[in-house]
């Protein structure tokens, strides 16, 4: 079996995951040259450069990336091995989650997660718009990325959008027609969608990355073209829409994820006419190498049990 120098590779780790060579100097307790040593060792016996040095600054090479994700997972399935043995039951795992994921839907489920697997430390990483699958990031992610080499995606839901508003501005609608019921307003609504326009509409660009596009996506699922004449509150993010509809700003289109109907009291309104399809399939995905890791299996479990409720 031919292994690269062992003691180089939490050094490597260290000095990717902190990008500098005194922090993983101070983290380790080992002098800078200690370091330095250790990864031209390692850089030596690989024939790569894995970190491009400018001056002062520090990163990874394309090469020492993909090495980063490798060795950063065995380490840990050592370091998971080696706590199994010695008896140590506490374990830690990053879900790695888009932020209106995990502030409507992932967090308030929290409780029942840390109840049902009480020695697994769980911690919420943020994604952004275009995700970096990998160990550097998360353990597990929830994602509509769902083509990765040596990944594997489980279908969660697709989802959908809903025009929804605040309880107070829902009173206004119906003053609007001089309509009493969720009936009457359906009715009206199905006959005269274009009606919904005399309000203003909250549109927002993060599904899209165009603003107005989920308002005519909206039009076009019943065959209609969004109107001309439309007073439009454009808000960046999904969250941002969110908020201002429960301030009254106006009627938006948020996801099912983002509407809590167990509230006695709902603090959103969901009107009754017809949704859109984003197009958007929200994915568990995990490393094809750590399928069979406990911590993995567990939270897979879970989640898959708790999205059932979605897109129902």
């Amino acid at each position: 079996m031919s292994l690269p120098p062992l003691k180089s590779l939490p050094v490597f780790e260290a000095v990717a995951r902190l990008n500098s060579f005194s922090k993983a100097a101070e983290e380790l307790n080992v002098s800078q040259s200690a370091i330095s040593h250790q990864i031209r060792l390692l850089e030596d016996y690989l024939g790569e450069a894995l970190f491009i040095r400018q001056g002062r600054q520090l990163s990874l090479s394309s090469e020492g990336k993909h090495y980063l994700d490798n060795v950063s997972a065995s380490l840990s399935q050592i370091e998971r091995a080696s706590n199994h043995l010695k008896g140590l039951q506490n374990s830690h795992l990053r879900i790695a989650v888009y932020s209106s994921f995990a502030v409507y839907w992932l967090i308030p489920r929290l409780t029942d997660l840390q109840r049902r697997y009480p020695h697994t430390e769980v911690s919420i990483e943020m994604l952004n718009a275009d995700p970096e699958l990998s160990d550097r990031v998360g353990d597990c992610f929830i994602t509509i990325e769902n083509n990765k080499r040596g990944f594997t995606f489980e279908h969660l839901y697709s989802e959908r959008l809903f025009p929804v508003c605040s309880p107070e501005f829902y009173a206004q609608i119906q003053a609007e027609l001089i309509k009493v019921t969720d009936d009457d307003l359906e009715t009206h609504l199905i006959k005269h969608p274009e009606w919904i326009t005399q309000f203003p509409l909250i549109t927002t660009h993060s599904i899209f990355n165009k603003y107005a596009e989920d308002w005519r996506l909206w039009f076009a699922a019943i065959n209609k073209k969004l109107p001309g004449e439309v007073k439009f509150h454009n808000f960046s993010h999904l969250l941002l829409g969110k908020e201002a509809a429960l301030h009254s700003y106006g009627i938006a289109l948020i996801n099912d994820y983002m509407i809590n109907e167990d509230d006695n009291v709902p603090s959103l309104v969901r009107l009754p006419c017809h949704h859109v399809n984003s197009n958007c399939d929200f994915y568990f995905s995990y490393k094809n190498s750590r399928r069979h890791e406990p911590e993995i299996r567990a939270i897979r479990s879970w989640i898959k049990t708790q999205s059932q409720q979605l897109g129902k």
